[in-house]
Order: structure tokens, then C-alpha cells, then sequence
């Protein structure tokens, strides 16, 4: 354990903080977020800027907060918030915490720019002094992540202290370089700021990170650089992760010695305290910061951001002259156009390199009309990963159809199923009725997902692949089944199924209780499955290669020449020629998906 800690502890450890931190420890927030001790005269004051999964939100915050986000309005206030820090003499840094770009009709328009991407362009403007790895980063594999690294003029650190790039050439040649570490050091104001980067181990399940490895012992390996800066003479140490969820770093802490502050991503929380304002919509997850336990017993400020660039964080820390931390204050600051009071300026050199041809690419993908819904087609995140909808079967059955069409030209039998994971269904929310455009289809399914087929699946593998379906419901996972072809019913009292990290089952699940092909095919029945011919499924290359948990197990799968999004709307366009109708898409569903209890 370090000895660094003796001054905060001594501050802090009062009986009524002991309570505190208990609770914090079990839930993972405090009561409040004041300083923690008076300044002492011989303090060092750092102004920790701070955000995360921006993921191509670079317009605004969406639909109905069109006055809320924008990475030119955000631009401003981060300009703003280091005006601030200089004024008042403190140092500050920029972090991302990773996510810092996504699959959609923006990044869309930054591909079809090609190098350097409108997200590496804003982020470029932004100036960080660090970044992490987000899982998101790699949707669209190795290659492409290295495009947009290499659109960077004054690129920053990128960092990943638990992730080995060695595998995949065109990453490891920043690593290199010295553009992408496992951690870096900066000078701010005379003093060093180590800053450590730290990455999911669900990588290979949630994205396409080729041979990129990601060690699962997060803790061990965010310990060794903090050891190894300790060592150096660095004695203010920030961890930047995307582990999914502020969960996972206020449970990290635990782990760690010598860590002064931690920023979290992946999760979407807002933190905030009272009198703060807030995007409409949002309510606050806990107060900002939330305070864990490290391994020796000291308090640790943790601190997140809700993204899309609608907050920039700001945490407030001072140090003693020995480096340990000895008060913070702090909150979010909201991302405000508008009439709304604390409205900003965009920074206009972004809106012209950015927002604007971002805009009129979307604008052209909005005059593509491809159809019309007679229906509204519910594309609700919680929904969709929870529940049949119609647009999750019109999705499904897009694929299905899709690979209909195309999987004899590819030397493939027509499959009998199609499955298409919930977590791929990105709209969130309810599209129509009325025309459906190019546009839509993208918001839907942006990810740069192949329509595939898998031959040959078992029966029996068949319902661990259903398993694998309902098994985290509860937790809203993406892996929940949009499906074609069959229906089945599950109960939620069941047992769910566990999987190592192979995709072998270690725990059966007992929650797939029947599953018929829509040809009245019995495929399990009472829990047990029926005895009969292998299965192929037209599912996406994502799942078929083990994506969201799917227990193909390496199984064999062609790839066909369509992406997802473009069998959606092809399907619509061709397969239905143009007319989406409530009989064959009711609200509500159709019954392909049963929950019992």
C-alpha cells in the first residue's frame, strides 16, 4: 500500500465520514459533493475537464434538443471553462473517456468525407491532453480506427493501459510512435499529471477489435503504470476509463492504490448536485463527484458525464505540496443554446469545418424516400432490448429476407431463422407513421454489420443461442433477440445461462421454454429441444463471430454483399414494396416473443 494518503485520511476520517463512505462503498454515492478540507496556503489547484461517449453526436443532442449538445456549442464551453481556470490562476487538463465516435448517418458522413473524419476534425479543435479507448471505437475494426487516428494534425495521447495492439499493424504503429500508450504525463502549471487509460474486457463480445487483446485484469494493469509514475516522481495520477459503467470504476477503486481521481465512461450517467441545470429529460444519477474507497481506505472522487456532447464535467481538486488530495468541489456544466440562460455561441470555425457539411449529408439521406409506414414502429432502446417490437421484427425480417435473396448466389442453403440483436437497434425511439427515408434506415442500423448466414447450428445450440437471448434482460443488455422465421417464449423465472469466455455454457439456462418454426416446426418443447434437422441462421456478422455473448462458437458463416442497413431498406423498398402496413407490423408486435412471469 502507499503512504501517500496519511493527509487526506486524516482530513477525512472523521465517525460521520466513515458513514459516508460505507454507503458510498454499497451504493456507490455520497450525500453530497462540497470541498473536502479547507485549502491550505500551499495547495495546487487542478480543474479536471472532462467528457465521454460522444459518439458523432456533432449536431445537437437529437430530436426534440435541438437547443442542447452540438460539438461547436461544446467547443465554447470547454473555452470557456479554461478561461475560467487561468482567471483564477489554477492549472487544467481535457480528458475523453472514451466512445469518441459511433456507427450512424454522422460518422456516415465523415466516411464519406474520408480522411480526417468531421469527428476527428472536432476533437482535433478540442485540444485534449488525453483520451481513452471506448469499445464503440472499434465498431468498425482496426483499419478504420486507424483512419481516424491518422486524420489528426496535433493528435493527443491515446490511451490503454490494459490493451495490447501488437496484433493489428496499423494501430500498433502509433503505439510505435508514442501516439498511443498505456499512459502519459502532463506538465500543467510546473507540476506532472499522470494520466492512466483503461478499457472494457468485454471488447470482443460488445465490438470488432480484430486481434486487438484487452486484458481482463483492469486493475492489475491501471496499478502497474501508477506504480511505474509513482516511481518516476509523479505524484498526481487521473485514471481515464470506459468500462461501461460508473459501476464498474467505483468497484475498481477497490483495487487501487495512489489513484487521486477517477473519470469514468460508458455508462451515460449523469452526476449532478442540486441547483444544477439539466438537459431536459435527464435526472441525475448521483451527486457529482461519487466517492469510492481505494485499497488503503482513502476516498477517491469518481466523476462521469452523461455524452453526446451535451455536459462538460468539471471537477475542482487540490493538492497538498506533498500531492495528496485535500478538498474538490465541482459539477456538470450543461451544453445550452437557445433561449436558455446559460445558452453559448457555437464555435464557429466547427460549425463550418463540421456541423454544416455534416448537416447537408444528412439532409440528402433525409430526401431519399424508400417508403411509407402505416404504423409507428417502436425502436426504443429499453424496448427493444427487452421486448418483441414491430420495428425489431421488421428488422428481422429484413434480414431474413435479404439473405433469402442472396445466400444461393453465395453457394449457401436459404436460411430457416433470422435473429438480430436488440443493442443493434439504435434509434430509440418511435419512427412514424408517414414516409420512411434513407435517413431512417441509417438512425435504425448504423453499424457496419454484414448480413450473414450460419449453416449447420444444432438444435441443441440453437437454444443456447436462444438462451443467450434472455439471459441478462433484466440488465438491459443489447444481446435480447429481434427475431424471424420462428417464435419462441421464455420465462423469466428461469434459470439464466452463464458462458465462459469461449462461449461454453457453464450454467444451463432454463428460461427458453418453446421455440416453433413459423411453418409449425416444433423446435423445443417444454425446455427440451426436438429432435431434428440442424438450423441456418441469417443473423449479422457481429453475432456470428461471437458478438453480445452468441454462442456460435466459431462457427462457420458467409458474409453476403449487403449490409444490414442496406437490407432494411431494400426489404422496404423491393420486399414490401414500399408500404409498411399495420397488419403485418402491429404496434405491439405480433406475437413472436412470449414472456411468462
Amino acid at each position: 500500500m502507499g503512504t501517500r494518503r496519511r493527509v487526506l485520511r486524516r482530513l477525512w476520517w472523521s465517525g460521520t465520514a466513515v458513514a459516508m463512505l460505507a454507503a458510498a462503498t454499497i451504493t456507490g454515492a455520497t450525500a453530497g459533493a462540497a470541498t473536502v478540507a479547507d485549502e491550505p496556503d500551499d495547495t495546487f489547484t487542478l480543474t479536471i475537464l472532462h467528457n465521454n461517449d460522444g459518439e458523432s453526436q456533432l449536431i445537437n443532442a437529437g430530436t426534440g434538443l435541438e437547443d442542447f449538445g452540438g460539438v461547436d456549442r461544446f467547443a465554447t464551453v470547454v473555452k470557456r471553462a479554461r478561461a475560467e481556470a487561468r482567471r483564477t490562476g489554477d492549472g487544467s487538463i481535457l480528458v475523453s473517456s472514451g466512445d469518441n465516435f459511433l456507427a450512424g448517418p454522422e460518422f456516415t458522413a465523415g466516411l464519406d468525407n474520408g480522411v480526417p473524419f468531421y469527428d476527428t476534425i472536432a476533437l482535433d479543435a478540442l485540444d485534449y491532453d488525453a483520451v481513452s479507448f471506448g469499445n464503440h471505437d472499434f465498431d468498425f475494426g482496426p483499419e478504420v480506427l486507424a483512419d481516424f487516428l491518422r486524420g489528426y494534425t496535433n493528435m493527443p495521447p491515446y490511451l490503454g493501459a490494459n490493451v495490447d495492439f501488437s496484433a493489428e499493424p496499423s494501430l500498433q504503429a502509433f503505439v510505435d510512435a508514442g501516439d498511443v500508450a498505456p499512459s502519459t504525463v502532463v506538465r500543467v502549471q510546473g507540476e506532472d499529471i499522470g494520466i492512466v487509460g483503461a478499457l472494457t474486457p468485454l471488447l470482443p463480445q460488445i465490438s470488432s477489435p480484430g486481434g486487438v487483446v484487452v486484458d481482463p485484469d483492469v486493475g492489475g494493469a491501471i496499478q502497474g503504470e501508477v506504480d511505474a509514475l509513482g516511481a518516476a516522481g509523479v505524484d498526481k495520477i487521473v485514471v481515464i476509463s470506459h468500462l461501461q459503467s460508473i459501476q464498474e470504476d467505483l468497484a475498481l477503486a477497490a483495487e487501487l492504490d495512489d489513484v487521486d481521481v477517477m473519470v469514468a465512461g460508458g455508462g451515460d450517467e449523469v452526476l449532478a448536485n442540486e441547483g444544477d441545470l439539466l438537459v431536459p429529460g435527464d435526472t441525475a444519477f448521483g451527486p457529482y463527484p461519487m466517492v469510492a474507497a481505494d485499497a488503503d481506505g482513502t476516498p477517491v472522487p469518481v466523476v462521469t458525464t452523461a455524452g453526446s456532447y451535451r455536459y462538460l464535467g468539471r471537477l475542482v481538486v487540490d493538492f497538498d505540496a506533498d500531492g495528496d488530495v485535500v478538498g474538490w468541489s465541482g459539477g456538470p456544466i450543461r451544453v445550452a443554446g437557445g433561449d436558455n440562460p446559460d445558452a453559448v455561441k457555437p464555435a464557429g470555425n466547427l460549425f463550418a469545418r463540421v456541423v454544416r457539411p455534416v448537416l447537408e449529408f444528412i439532409a440528402a439521406l433525409d430526401e431519399q424516400v424508400i417508403g411509407t409506414s402505416e404504423v409507428a414502429l417502436n425502436g426504443v432502446r429499453a424496448d427493444v432490448r427487452s421486448i418483441e417490437t414491430n420495428e425489431g421484427n421488421l428488422v428481422a425480417d429484413a434480414l431474413l429476407w435479404q439473405a433469402e435473396q442472396l445466400a444461393p448466389g453465395a453457394g449457401q442453403p436459404v436460411p430457416d431463422v433470422a435473429l438480430q440483436n436488440g443493442g443493434g437497434i439504435r434509434n430509440d425511439d418511435v419512427r412514424g407513421p408517414g414516409l420512411i427515408t434513407l435517413l431512417d434506415t441509417f438512425d435504425m442500423l448504423p453499424f457496419a454489420n454484414f448480413v450473414s448466414v450460419v449453416p449447420g447450428i444444432p438444435r441443441e445450440q440453437f437454444k443456447e443461442l436462444l438462451e443467450n437471448a434472455v439471459s441478462r434482460v433484466e440488465f438491459g443488455d443489447g444481446r435480447f433477440a429481434q427475431v424471424a422465421g420462428f417464435s419462441f417464449t421464455w420465462d423469466a423465472s428461469g434459470t439464466p445461462q452463464q458462458l465462459d469466455a469461449d462461449g461454453n455454457v457453464m450454467t444451463p439456462g432454463t428460461r427458453v421454454v418453446e421455440a416453433t418454426l413459423d411453418d409449425g416446426t416444433p423446435i423445443i418443447s417444454g425446455g427440451g429441444v426436438v429432435p431434428g434437422d440442424d438450423l441456418t441462421i441469417a443473423t449479422i456478422d457481429f453475432l456470428a463471430r461471437g458478438g453480445d455473448a452468441y454462442p456460435f462458437r466459431g462457427a462457420a458463416f458467409t458474409n453476403l454483399a449487403a449490409s444490414y442497413q442496406q437490407a432494411l431498406a431494400t426489404y422496404i423498398e423491393d420486399g414490401l414494396g414500399g408500404l409498411i402496413t399495420a397488419a403485418d407490423y402491429p404496434e405491439g408486435g405480433e406475437g413472436r416473443i412470449t414472456r411468462l412471469n
